[in-house]
């Protein structure tokens, strides 16, 4: 494949297959995978503990949970005097999304990394999202759950996602215009899905294959 290197950026909906979808095109473009990685960066160049970063993974602010974990540089006399503020959680996290998109082609899932790489060349920014039916049976499957439990996972964690994504890119989670593409993996099927838009990119960047 072409040595032209394309970041890619995949937003997804609970129980839609996105990751599994991002991981294919990163392993069919032979790219890295940033998910979950990324809090450990962000931990590294912040020098706060990885736990801290996954309690508040995807959230808007992060004071609800500061108390009940030791975070490195904060105490009860420093708090506000200290470097930390209400952004400097999405700060970091970015820094670490930037530093991991200079070493070239990616894929990135979710935490607003289309919004953070936006005036880098070579993007390109993918929605996925399946029928409620099938994403409650693959998160019923996923938490051992009943379908009530899975309906009150699917919209708290989503609730967060999209007041995260709103609040920090001033853009709308799952929006069309917000993305460059956006799939319904109930049409195609999760491998299908993955071939698509593996087609798409290639095109669209003219790559050869």
């Amino acid at each position: 494949m072409q040595d032209k290197k394309i970041i890619i950026n995949v937003g997804r909906q609970l129980g839609s297959g996105g990751r599994y979808i991002a991981k294919m095109l990163a392993d069919d473009f032979k790219y890295q995978l940033y998910d979950k990685e990324i809090l450990n960066l962000a931990a590294k160049e912040s020098g706060f503990s990885e736990a801290f970063f996954e309690q508040n993974d995807e959230q808007k602010g992060f004071f609800k949970s500061l108390f009940h974990l030791h975070a490195p540089h904060v105490s009860d006399n420093n708090f506000y005097n200290s470097r930390f503020s209400q952004e400097s959680l999405f700060q970091f996290q970015s820094d670490a999304i930037r530093k991991a998109a200079s070493g070239g082609g990616c894929v990135f899932i979710g935490r607003c990394a289309d919004y953070v790489l936006r005036d880098y060349a070579n993007v390109v920014n993918v929605f996925i999202t399946a029928n409620m039916d099938e994403r409650i049976k693959a998160v019923r499957e996923r938490h051992q759950c009943d379908e009530e439990t899975a309906r009150k996972i699917i919209n708290n964690k989503e609730n967060a996602r999209s007041s995260y994504y709103n609040y920090y890119t001033g853009k709308k989670w799952g929006n069309a215009e917000s993305y460059d593409i956006c799939v319904n993996t109930s049409l195609l099927g999760l491998e299908e899905t993955a071939r698509f838009l593996k087609t798409f990119i290639i095109k669209r960047f003219k790559m050869d294959e």
